[in-house]
């Protein structure tokens, strides 16, 4: 098993409340990071949006100040939005990444829950699936670091091209993240690369229809079997209840915000504390938190939990609290458990 975090560099409150600069909670996610890899933490993984309530636009830029800073803890995205990006400088700017980590990039290949991007770099929605698939063929061409031979409708063909630089150990650690369609866990596998499952509404047992469906995708495509990992958010405190209370101003503000844009109801508190207790948070003590992540791991038979403990405008303070607590209580109790 391997535990990570991740966060979108969602943009943080200050002591008096007000939102803090973009600048400084890019400074505090490289932060949160280094505290990560000091916890034991396995992994961490940085979402890519193009919004005014997440900081993170570049990830590769921001994981690469963490290489600096840390020698053991995996350095990916959660997710890389490869639709409306060019798979060959995805290709090159993380080969890029894992020479300056000395190997420990890692890339989440994914369509992204927002679609600011496509727009801001000129595609259009209309070509949702088909700028996806194409350029997946592509990325999957690319990670063999051999001359690529490739043509399709989104970008100019390539005819024996080289793409630089090479790896060292010639592989990216490269999964795609799906959120929860049938069609996408069996590209997944048609591709043969390992699955994130990003579970952030309903119980997480309810995914295990989509695990049994990838398994069987890749035996169905004489693929290898490969890993599966499951994105929940969450949150630890000392209590249940100080989770909930520090959770609860945040989740809310940032929930609603979303459902305004995308038609969905106030979230209520009540509705918030049932989505904590039988949902998708994995957010409370760090017992409640552990137990609720063995479940999880043991219900799905997944090789990797990530905990996206970043939360809208949940203080910095906060979050490093939570992050120290999952590497020194929650983690080393979720392995007892699965023990």
């Amino acid at each position: 098993m391997e535990f990570g975090l991740n966060t979108f560099g969602d943009v943080t409150a200050g002591s008096d409340g007000k939102r803090l600069p973009y600048a400084q909670v890019i400074r505090d996610v490289i932060e949160q990071a280094v505290l990560a890899e000091r916890v034991g933490v396995d992994g961490f993984g940085l979402g890519e949006h193009h919004r005014d309530d997440f900081a993170v636009s570049a990830p590769e830029i921001v994981l690469a100040a963490i290489a600096a800073r840390t020698e053991r803890i995996k350095l990916g995205t959660a997710v890389t939005v490869l639709s409306s990006d060019d798979p060959v400088r995805v290709f090159e700017r993380f080969a890029t990444l894992d020479a300056v980590s000395r190997g420990r990039a890692e890339i989440i290949l994914g369509r992204g829950s927002f679609t600011e991007s496509f727009p801001l770099f000129g595609f259009d929605l209309h070509d949702y699936e088909k700028l996806f698939e194409e350029k997946a063929d592509l990325m999957v061409k690319l990670l063999d670091e051999g001359p690529v031979t490739w043509s399709g409708t989104v970008r100019p063909p390539l005819t024996d091209q080289q793409v630089y630089p090479k790896t060292e150990s010639g592989h990216i650690r490269t999964w795609i993240g799906v959120g929860g369609s049938p069609e996408s866990v069996v590209r997944a596998a048609r591709h043969g690369l390992p699955l994130v499952l990003a579970i952030i509404g309903g119980e997480p047992v309810r995914f295990a229809p989509y695990v049994e469906l990838y398994h069987r995708a890749l035996e169905e495509f004489e693929q290898p079997q490969q890993p599966v990992a499951v994105h929940c958010p969450g949150f630890v405190a000392e209590t249940d209840e100080e989770a909930i209370e520090t959770l609860w101003p945040h989740a809310r503000n940032m929930l609603n915000r979303i459902g305004r844009e995308r038609g969905w109801p106030p979230l209520s508190r009540d509705r918030f504390e049932i989505d904590v207790r039988d949902g998708a948070w994995h957010a409370g003590s760090p017992e409640t938190v552990a137990q609720k992540i063995a479940r999880t791991v043991q219900e799905l038979g997944i090789q990797r939990f990530d905990l996206k403990y970043s939360v809208g405008t949940l203080p910095h303070e906060k979050m490093m609290s939570a992050i120290e607590l999952y590497g020194t209580r929650v983690l080393p109790r979720v392995k007892e458990l699965l023990a």
